[in-house]
């Protein structure tokens, strides 16, 4: 049963600082699809549901704070991104966005791949039994440890970040009797249009080995001449939270430009490419992402074009949507604690979470919608910051939003969009316990992860 309403807040002209902002254009109870999951719906009473389940349900149930995955909304985005690049291409889910057993067995149902970048996510793939011919393994300085494990298992492909790395790969698999798949990353000079820490193909970062003084042939010439080795192709990433396709058209042609001196040097066509991931989302309702299959048709088309002009045989693409897949799937529901108005600014409204499970917008200024999900309101919109309750300044949920001003203590809010990198980037600052990701679906919702335990924290302090 939904909650009733509260008694009036903080009056609006309190908390709407004339010339800075104006009020929102829509109705604060309606909820902008292209930043929920599909399943999500306000019920009758006003509170909001997710596959069939109304949110104060869950919240007695699981608790909050607590991130709630549509696996519906996940499994549909799955196969919209395989069935926008088809047969002929390979689609590699990103783990670090999000990645559990469920997540795993959800993927290998779905037909998709995955890309893992730590010993630790690739210990979760396989334990889940994801094929290990199906598993590309990133990082720019992986262990040892962690690339006799990758060759033991038989992962698809290694992408070879340093000429450190080139030989250690080798060494291991020919140790092992193996040729191990590998693809070179390679740094094309891109900088996407993103915050300056998730840009990742200028030079100036540690990721990758750079193309424009000479460096990627050099890698390329090393690669071919080892045993332990078979080099399948070129990798490149040139960011995250990308919308503009411009960036991609760049790199594009100048992997494929590689490839071209590549087969006039070795005369090898290399088979594959690999664009990386980084294809953005709604967060909020200014942001317009592309559908998968428009970004499908927009990168074969450069690569094509690309190659025909380069005198190549267009070679098999691979992606690797972490974000684009998991992100809108997920909100993370929050309890509202305390409510402080600031005469002339905004009003604070602290919840019962904060940047222990949503570390993003600290980190890089990241923008979120918020709603108030366990009823609807007709209360005038005000101004708010939400806040977590840990002991730091910088612990903002949303930086900038609006909420009914009759919001009150016990509500229920929730933040759409958190199904990537808030669960993964999570931590135990001020031993805060990392909240639960329960899985909801057709009515039905269960843990897959957990909620930490004080049990949890102390059984790690061996002091």
């Amino acid at each position: 049963m939904s909650r009733s309403a509260h008694p009036a807040g903080p009056r609006h002209a309190d908390v709407l600082p004339e010339g800075h902002y104006s009020a929102p254009a829509t109705d604060l109870n309606e909820l902008d699809p292209k930043v929920w999951s599909r399943t999500v719906a306000r019920d009758a009473d006003g509170a909001l549901t997710v596959g069939g389940i109304e949110v104060a349900r869950l919240a007695e149930e699981f608790g909050t704070p607590a991130y709630f995955i549509d696996e519906s909304d996940f499994r549909a985005r799955c196969r919209a991104w395989s069935d926008a690049f088809g047969a002929d291409a390979d689609v590699f889910y990103a783990g670090k966005a999000f990645l559990s057993r469920a997540v795993v067995r959800w993927l290998r149902e779905e037909g998709l791949n995955l890309d893992v970048c730590s010993g630790g996510e690739l210990a979760t793939a396989l334990d889940a039994g994801m094929p290990a011919e199906n598993i590309a393994f990133h990082g720019n300085n992986k262990t040892v440890a962690e690339i006799e494990r990758a060759v033991d298992a038989g992962v698809g492909r290694i992408v070879l970040d340093s000429f450190q790395e080139i030989v250690r790969v080798s060494h291991i698999a020919q140790r092992r009797g193996v040729r191990q798949r590998v693809q070179i990353r390679v740094t094309v000079g891109v900088e996407a249009h993103t915050h300056e820490f998730i840009a990742t193909a200028h030079e100036d970062q540690k990721f990758g080995i750079a193309l424009a003084d000479g460096q990627a042939a050099e890698a390329v010439r090393r690669a071919l001449t080892l045993d332990g080795l078979e080099l399948i192709g070129i990798h490149s990433h040139i960011g995250s939270q990308i919308f503009d396709m411009a960036g991609f058209e760049v790199s594009a042609r100048r992997v494929v430009q590689l490839l071209a001196e590549i087969r006039d040097e070795h005369g090898v066509e290399l088979p594959e490419i690999d664009l990386g991931g980084g294809l953005g989302i709604a967060y909020t309702s200014e942001d317009d992402p592309s559908e998968p299959h428009e970004i499908a048709k927009a990168l074969s088309d450069i690569v094509t074009r690309e190659c025909e002009s380069a005198g190549l045989r267009t070679p098999r693409i691979s992606v690797e949507p972490g974000r684009a897949i998991v992100g809108p799937t997920a909100f993370t529901l929050y309890e509202v604690g305390t409510i402080k108005p600031l005469e002339g600014l905004r009003t604070y409204v602290s919840v019962d979470g904060g940047m222990s499970d949503n570390i993003r917008t600290a980190l890089y200024d990241a923008e979120y919608s918020v709603a108030l999900v366990s009823r609807t309101s007709e209360a005038e919109p005000m101004l708010v910051r939400v806040v977590g309750k840990h002991c730091e300044s910088g612990d903002i949920v949303v930086k900038d939003a609006f909420l009914p001003s009759d919001l009150a203590p016990g509500d229920l809010i929730a933040v759409p969009a958190t199904g990537a990198y808030c669960r993964s980037m999570a931590s135990n600052y001020n031993h805060a316990l990392r909240p639960p990701v329960v899985a909801v679906r057709d009515g039905q919702a269960r843990v897959i992860v957990r909620r930490e335990t004080e049990d949890d924290l102390l059984r790690l302090d061996v002091g």
